[in-house]
């Protein structure tokens, strides 16, 4: 039964019906709507709609109603009731009888679902700040066991200069920083309650806005009740939250199938998050993190859908807006899908520290220490990167690394080169030298280390 059809002389199209409802999705709303039915029911006592009484038998019916839902949510999809509203109003009246019917006073859906959405969204967020701070914790201790490992950093997929497995890792725990203070940024805009704004005007009993929100667990009730039915500023930012950080697990994806790659060999991942090939029976391939990069592309685009739904829709409310549940539901489970897929990626890695080091002594990774070597002895940097732009060519032709070069060979770029070159162009050499901070020294890997460890409680 429909919660409007007083005003319909005709039964909706079975083909509308299918199209407008939205219980198929908004069940998983239902904790949040009984949750916010509560609530509701208090406010009505203050204002002399409901009395004390029927105010705990409606609270007893709905507790009872939570537990039933908890045990067995898929158990509404069952219900041809239009959406999560009208299911939690209809199981209630067969609850508690009329009494049931008294609890929509003052109230409207729009107001309701704007609530539930919050409730629910901040509920995610708590989940998804343990997803992030968990995979942050997971690379710390995979850089804390690999400090050792060097291997080259690149710049355009070519060898540049070399760094640690440590350091890499420890440069995505700071990009997931970043994911986990813009959740906590998000939360405290969305901690605002929009419920006794009924469906755009506000409500005609005098409730008591602020403490009905904190009934609800929001700091605060919202400011205006335009604003308030048709906002979805939250969904957006946890949209924007996700691909963001969505974008990071795939670089990672991204760099991590390259570092397993037969041609770099720098790793091998578990067979627990890989899986063969159905004609070749040597392979290896990592599914896991090709998903993971390929699942970003559909958060970004809950993000987009959900920016052009927005971005046409006069206030205040429009059926518009009931396309906010689905994309935000799949991009949030995606994205905490990702981040424990992630963490069972770390748990079972191995660096193959030999092809590792051997790989960062190629490609001419300490040419910038021979320049450096060079601005120590007195020549101007501009004037060192070319000479050294000419020794590495000469090496080239070779065959041979610069460190193989002899001293003669080396000296006829600049007379300025002694036998102290040879130090300084090692592969220790090269990470030591990086010493300032956030730098690839050992020292400065392990102060980020331990800053991290503390920071997330490991």
């Amino acid at each position: 039964m429909a919660l409007w059809g007083g005003r319909f002389s005709q039964a909706a199209d079975q083909r509308f019906k299918l199209f407008n409802d939205s219980l198929r999705f908004d069940y998983r709303l239902a904790e949040q709507d009984i949750i916010g039915s509560v609530a509701w029911s208090k406010a009505l006592v203050t204002v002399g709609v409901l009395s004390s009484e029927e105010q705990k038998k409606l609270e007893q019916a709905l507790d009872q109603l939570l537990t039933e839902v908890q045990a067995d949510p898929d158990a509404i999809l069952a219900s041809d009731a239009e959406d999560i509203h009208s299911w939690v109003e209809q199981k209630l009246i067969g609850k508690v009888g009329d009494l049931g019917k008294k609890l929509h006073t003052g109230r409207s859906r729009n107001d309701q679902v704007a609530t539930d959405l919050k409730l629910w969204c901040k509920m995610q967020v708590a989940l998804l700040l343990q997803g992030v701070k968990e995979l942050q914790q997971a690379l710390v201790i995979t850089a804390e066991q690999n400090q050792d490992a060097v291997m080259p950093g690149y710049t355009h997929l070519q060898r540049a200069q070399p760094v640690t497995f440590a350091h890499w890792c420890m440069a995505y725990t700071e990009m997931l920083a970043r994911d986990e203070s813009r959740l906590q940024d998000a939360l405290k805009r969305m901690d605002t309650s929009p419920l006794g704004c009924g469906a755009l005007a506000g409500t005609a009993y005098p409730i008591d806005r602020d403490q009905l929100a904190g009934w609800l667990g929001f700091s605060a009730a919202t400011r205006n009740s335009l604003d308030s039915v048709s906002d979805r500023d939250h969904v957006l930012e946890l949209l924007s939250d996700a691909s963001i950080s969505m974008v990071h697990l795939s670089r990672f994806a991204e760099d991590l199938i390259f570092f397993n790659t037969g041609e770099a060999g720098f790793i091998e991942l578990s067979d627990r998050v890989t899986s063969g090939s159905s004609l070749m029976p040597q392979k290896k391939n990592p599914d896991a993190l090709e998903l993971i990069r390929g699942k970003c592309g559909r958060v970004q685009g809950a993000l987009t859908g959900m920016m052009m739904t927005l971005k046409g829709l006069p206030l205040a409310y429009n059926k518009d807006m009931q396309e906010d549940k689905e994309g935000i539901f799949d991009a949030l489970d995606t994205w905490l899908d990702c981040l424990h897929m992630a963490v069972l990626v770390l748990d079972g890695i191995q660096i193959k520290r030999p092809r590792c080091q051997e790989a960062a002594q190629q490609g001419y990774a300490n040419a910038t220490e021979l320049a450096d070597y060079l601005v120590a002895k007195g020549v101007p940097f501009r004037e060192a990167h070319h000479i050294v732009g000419s020794a590495v060519l000469e090496a080239i032709q070779q065959g041979k690394a610069l460190e193989e070069l002899s001293l003669e060979q080396l000296k006829t770029f600049n007379i300025a080169i002694e036998d102290d070159v040879y130090p300084a162009l090692s592969l220790k050499s090269c990470l030591e030298k990086r010493s300032a901070k956030g730098g690839v020294s050992p020292d400065q890997v392990a102060s980020a280390i331990n800053a991290a460890k503390t920071r997330l409680d490991i």
